[in-house]
């Protein structure tokens, strides 16, 4: 069965950092992009980063480039999004989810979905 099972969240203020970890298990993920995504209440879910496999290829939405990091230890399974100054804007639930195909993140279904993390940020 496979799991991603996400962790780290919490409330910082704003400025802050978090970091959260996904832990994949289940099957191998070597042909497979990890990465986050987010929602927040009432709207739409979106994309924040994603990494490929060898951890060479990183993608990243506008607003979380130059603040966040994503990286990948593959012999653990576990991906990491280290946040850095932190906004209120990023108050969401974080979801950690996996996929073949790094584009149309957001916008499609995903192959792996894990249950979320929740991220607020106070100002």
């Amino acid at each position: 069965q496979v799991q991603l099972v996400e962790s780290g969240g919490g409330l910082v203020q704003a400025g802050g950092s978090l970091r959260l970890s996904c832990a994949a298990s289940g099957r191998t993920f070597s042909n497979y992009h990890i990465g986050w995504l987010r929602q927040a209440p009432g709207k739409e879910r979106e994309f924040v980063a994603a990494i490929n496999w060898s951890g060479e290829i990183t993608y990243y939405t506008i607003s979380a480039k130059g603040r966040f990091t994503i990286s990948r230890d593959k012999a653990n399974n576990t991906v990491y999004l280290q946040m850095n100054s932190l906004k209120p804007e990023d108050t969401a639930v974080y979801y950690c989810a996996a996929d073949q195909r790094p584009a149309g993140w957001g916008t499609r279904k995903l192959d792996y979905w894990g249950q979320g993390t929740q991220v607020t940020v106070s100002s």
